[in-house]
């Protein structure tokens, strides 16, 4: 249970959320900010999470049940989510490699 009187970041919210609602066997919640352009300090993140939950859904449902998940938080700060959502099999077939992000392409950080 989320305690409201604790004052939690966005990345802190997100990996509560994800622990609560899910069974992950891994995951990991990326801050890439950073990359981005403007003043927002947590609106880009990055999200891998194996699951067994997984395993008799389609790609796209996957994501449709993070986007519920984290309903509250998009439709707030949170402005890019990259999912990379995995059965066991899959993250271990990909040998626990993720893509890695592309380079904003807009805001202030466009290219010159």
């Amino acid at each position: 249970m989320i305690n409201l009187n604790v004052a939690m970041s966005v990345q802190e919210v997100i990996e509560s959320k994800i622990s609560t609602n899910l069974n992950p066997q891994y995951f990991i919640v990326e801050n890439e900010s950073h990359m981005h352009g403007g003043p927002a300090t947590e609106s880009h993140f990055k999200l891998t999470v194996v699951a067994t939950d997984f395993e008799d859904m389609s790609l796209v449902k996957r994501h449709q049940n993070l986007y519920k998940i984290l309903a509250e938080e998009l439709a707030g700060s949170v402005h890019a989510l990259a999912l990379h959502l995995y059965t066991p099999a899959e993250w271990q077939a990909r040998h626990g490699s993720i893509p890695e992000s592309p380079d904003c392409r807009g805001g202030s950080k466009s290219a010159q």
